[in-house]
């Protein structure tokens, strides 16, 4: 990391999808040094900011023999490829480098442990709301925030984005945050289970179902001794409602394209923690099947 939270860092961003591009495009307008790591090159990216378009052409490594230390490491691919970021971290990875895990879930230590060393590592609580409509266009569809650990690392991360239109803040119980993430990740089944967008919680019957998911990884977060309060399933419908009516989440997204979809890091860890404390939770276990079979 640099010895300056207001100087330049440079930065690595393994998986420039929908969310890494408006990281990347954020970070760059805050002066940082950008460099993507993915499978292919690419050209410029057009990007619709939640505050403004921007196109942006920052260097692009395709091999990770190509990789050289960096400040930092953010990854940003989806949770089922911890694999294929990791194989990047020799060339990246200094003995000063933070690696920042931009993933769904509640699992981001864990997926890297083979890999990092825990102080290397801070997890990231990301809602990011963004889409990629076409190749080299990415749209943002929502204010954007993140959450990290409070500590050194976090404030450090947090002061990366200074002055930006992406909100990073610090917290002493980030197991509440990745938690109540998941709580609204988990009806996300039910729109890559019927193929429809975000007016489909208008329908009331929908939103009940979605209610009955959200309150099923309440439980199971509760008993992860992370704070929930009683209304946020209600919260969250009132914002799918008020979000906009076309948007589309990843797991919809990627069953339309025919890729992998992060299944098992939202609602298989509702499935999985349910069981760890007896918790029953059939509805994320009857989505997690039957996407798992898509």
């Amino acid at each position: 990391m640099t010895d300056s939270d207001s100087a330049a860092s440079s930065i690595a961003l393994i998986g420039p999808g929908a969310v890494g591009g408006i990281v990347a495009a954020t970070l760059i307008s805050c002066g940082h040094h950008v460099t993507l790591c993915a499978r292919r090159a690419a050209g410029p990216l057009a990007i619709g900011l939640f505050d403004g378009d921007v196109t942006i052409a920052p260097p692009v490594l395709t091999d990770p023999a190509q990789g050289r230390p960096v400040d930092w490491v953010l990854v940003a691919t989806k949770a089922y490829d911890a694999a294929g970021a990791a194989a990047w971290f020799p060339g990246l990875v200094g003995p000063r480098t933070c690696v920042a895990i931009l993933q769904n879930g509640v699992e981001h230590r864990e997926r890297f442990a083979a890999w990092l060393k825990p102080e290397q590592i801070l997890p990231v609580m990301v809602d990011v709301p963004g889409e990629r409509p076409a190749p080299g266009r990415i749209v943002q569809r929502g204010p954007g925030k993140m959450v990290v650990p409070e500590g050194a690392a976090g404030e450090k991360f947090a002061a990366l984005f200074a002055g930006s239109a992406v909100a990073v803040t610090t917290t002493p119980d980030f197991k509440s945050a990745v938690w109540r993430k998941l709580c609204l990740n988990s009806p996300g089944a039910i729109n890559a289970l019927l193929l429809k967008p975000t007016a489909i919680f208008q329908d009331e019957s929908i939103a009940d179902l979605a209610r009955a998911m959200i309150r099923e990884a309440i439980a199971v977060g509760r008993a992860e001794g992370a704070v929930i309060e009683d209304t946020l399933a209600d919260t969250l419908i009132a914002g799918f409602r008020a979000a906009p009516p076309d948007s589309i989440n990843s797991l919809h997204a990627d069953r339309v394209a025919g890729r992998p979809m992060e299944t098992d890091a939202r609602n298989g860890a509702v499935v999985r923690f349910g069981k760890k404390h007896g918790i029953p939770t059939p509805l994320n276990e009857m989505a997690a099947t039957l996407l798992a079979a898509q």
